[in-house]
């Protein structure tokens, strides 16, 4: 059987090759000025997908390394601050240092009074920083933009205790708890504090020391002194009942040793005076540290003996607060290099979603070159052929 073909038939099918040539030598040029293998969903929708779940990880990443952004800038502040407080700490403890040279008459000491509480106002203005935004960093998680205020009883917080994140990855920081930083450091060496519960004599007590972790009881410990004939005696009351360390002959500076904690009472105690040794509490506050090592400073008219025993409370409460803002600092560090670690994971993981993006959604250009070059030479060659096809009508052979 002859099949006939049309001179319209050939008309038609050499348009329907032009377009078809046409449209794959846009497609071909699209890929290769875009680098898009995959630019629409039709093109390949399981790329597309692929792509789509690669760009949706890709921003989330994004965002998460925006957090830790903010985070550091915060962290960076808090530390800073946490420092020049540190330093401010440092200068107080000097000055108390000084305070106790026997050279220094009550008019010097009244000065480093002054100078504590200088020292105190500017600890105040510290505690109250805030950030960029205008957002306390010592605020906790809430607080209005003065967290810490001075009241008549002390420096009271009113903001809400705790850390307030900023999400997405953990340890993110905008805030630290400053009611634990400035207002809650351990009372004493830590452990215990020393305090004279009766003291009329020329004796005072130090801060005291553990000998015997393993031996501590967590007991309250009373010494108390007998002065009989010009002899001087104590005993040592645990929770009120007697120990076995009992009409003790004393000695100045000698340790009273007992269940793993070691008290030095100096000095020449009276008749009834007594020194008391109780468990720590987390209720130290730096401002009121400051508060009574300047009032002690602008004392007249004061013995030795009490010089002595206000210097030792101050330098042992002193250093008790330093630590403890030493180590909220050391914390503000930590969360710095875990940021450091976030950044460099995130960094990572946004890296092969690029990657994977890429591979789903990205033409090889080499083979995009090519084909261009291809589809250019066949979309020529259809040109070609519909010029031929159209010359081939009778018009062309009668016109003379």
């Amino acid at each position: 059987m002859t099949t006939r073909i049309s001179t319209a038939h050939l008309y038609d099918a050499s348009i329907d090759a032009l377009m078809n040539r046409q449209r794959e030598l846009s497609e071909a040029q699209r890929q290769a000025t875009t680098g898009k293998r995959v630019n629409r969903a039709s093109d390949d929708p399981a790329a597309a997908a692929r792509a789509e779940r690669a760009l949706a990880h890709e921003l989330h990443i994004d965002a998460n390394l925006r957090a830790v952004q903010a985070s550091r800038s915060n962290v960076e502040l808090m530390e800073a601050t946490l420092g020049s407080a540190t330093e401010l700490l440092q200068q107080a403890r000097e000055a108390i240092l000084a305070a106790g040279s026997a050279h220094y008459s009550d008019s010097d000491r009244a000065h480093l009074g002054e100078s504590l509480l200088a020292i105190r106002a500017q600890l105040l203005a510290l505690a109250n920083s805030a950030d960029g935004a205008g957002r306390a960093l010592f605020g906790g998680q809430g607080a209005s933009q003065l967290p810490f205020v001075d009241a008549p009883g002390g420096v009271q917080f009113r903001g809400v205790a705790g850390e307030l994140a900023a999400g997405g990855e953990p340890g993110l920081l905008l805030s630290m708890d400053g009611q634990n930083i400035w207002l809650s450091a351990p009372t004493g060496n830590g452990v215990f504090e020393t305090r004279a519960a009766t003291s009329t004599g020329g004796a005072w007590i130090d801060g005291g020391a553990v000998t015997d972790p393993t031996r501590l009881t967590g007991s309250s410990y009373s010494v108390q002194f007998t002065v009989n004939a010009g002899v001087t005696t104590y005993s040592v009351l645990s929770d009120g009942a007697a120990t076995a360390l009992s009409n003790v002959a004393y000695s100045s500076g000698t340790p009273i040793e007992i269940d793993g904690i070691a008290l030095r009472v100096l000095g020449s105690p009276a008749d009834g005076d007594a020194f008391e040794a109780v468990p720590s509490t987390p209720s130290s506050s730096a401002f009121d540290v400051l508060d009574r090592a300047a009032s002690a400073l602008r004392t007249p008219l004061r013995s030795p003996a009490q010089i002595a025993q206000a210097r030792s409370y101050d330098l042992r409460d002193l250093d008790s607060v330093l630590g403890h803002v030493s180590a909220a600092r050391g914390q503000a560090g930590l969360a710095l290099n875990r940021m450091d670690g976030s950044d460099a994971r995130l960094g990572d993981a946004k890296l092969q979603a690029q990657s994977e993006r890429s591979d789903a959604e990205d033409a090889d250009m080499v083979q995009a070159i090519s084909a261009l070059q291809a589809r250019q030479v066949g979309y020529d060659a259809a040109l070609k052929t519909y010029s031929s096809v159209q010359r081939l009508s009778l018009f062309q052979y009668i016109n003379p």
